[in-house]
């Protein structure tokens, strides 16, 4: 049996469990956020533009490149378009920062780009997946419907998000506190996270994840250079350069991984490609934000720090 007609199982109990998890995991995200990380995005627009610009429209285009150039098996291939149909993952903060990039225009552009997520995401996985012929093979065998796909990216995204940021508003003290024991804990979520989607399925991941691999490589690759390039090719600052490349390349494949169970019956592709990127982009991530951390921004980029 092949990757395209494997399916990674779960039961009812275990997927809700995860669906728990990752809805707390963008809570304890949502404990950092206030309204105004959505008002300092009107006081210079023009990294946030250019950042979500490259995540929700040139990440998926050259993501269909990508696919054209390497023709994988069609179920990797829509895994490819779901990861990058995703919003920013909730460790971009933490690495951006890391990096010496500027954390206020990485979390401007986790909030917004999460919320855009609900209408943004099913809109470039079927899109995308339409446009290339055996994945538009694959979308029309499951029939998704997009308002059930939205519905469901609501109750992930959308809820924790609102009551995350109200409780930051009504208990300030406590959400500060809570938010930097979910900072130290939130790799260490992810992970668990990632090990209860592979824990029934694991001899599926050992056999298969070798087809991915390096694809989920130059993918990840891919990202983080269009948020690089972007940036600055409109001539932004070093530390907005590199905020905009780890927002990026940091994908919440997490909430991929959950709508390939809800929706695509843990189609084998699709769930390895999310399940190996959930593992990879952390270490790409650590590895280019360690590096970038022993050099420090330009002196003349800091006209944009926060």
């Amino acid at each position: 049996m092949g990757i395209d007609e494997i399916q990674l199982n779960f039961n009812e109990s275990t997927l809700f469990l995860m669906n728990v998890l990752i809805g707390f995991i963008m809570f304890g995200v949502a404990l950092d956020l206030t309204v105004h990380d959505f008002k300092r995005t009107l006081k210079s627009p023009k990294p946030f533009i250019i950042g979500l610009t490259a995540q929700f429209i040139l990440l998926p285009a050259f993501t269909f490149l990508l696919v054209l150039l390497l023709q994988p098996r069609p179920s990797i291939a829509l895994g490819m378009f779901l990861v990058a149909a995703c919003p920013g993952g909730n460790l971009s903060n933490f690495l951006a920062h890391l990096s010496k990039g500027r954390t206020t225009l990485s979390i401007s552009m986790s909030a917004v780009s999460t919320l855009l997520a609900i209408i943004m995401t099913p809109l470039n996985t079927l899109m995308w997946g339409s446009f290339y012929g055996p994945t538009n093979d694959l979308l029309r065998s499951f029939m998704i419907s997009p308002t059930d796909l939205i519905t469901t990216i609501v109750i992930l995204l959308g809820i924790p998000l609102t009551l995350g940021m109200l409780v930051n508003k009504r208990f300030p003290d406590w959400s500060k506190k809570a938010s930097k024991w979910m900072k130290r804990f939130s790799i260490g979520f992810f992970i668990l996270f990632v090990i209860g989607a592979l824990a029934n399925n694991f001899e599926h991941f050992i056999d298969y994840v070798g087809m991915v691999v390096f694809a989920v490589f130059l993918h990840n690759l891919l990202a983080i250079m269009i948020g690089y390039s972007s940036a600055r090719s409109f001539g932004l600052p070093e530390r907005d350069r590199r905020a905009i490349a780890i927002e990026i390349g940091i994908q919440n494949s997490g909430l991929g991984l959950i709508l390939v169970f809800n929706f695509f019956g843990g189609l084998g592709g699709m769930a390895i490609v999310a399940a190996w990127w959930s593992i990879w982009h952390i270490i790409a991530g650590l590895t280019i934000a360690s590096f970038w951390s022993r050099r420090p921004p330009a002196t003349e980029s800091e006209g944009h720090a926060a």
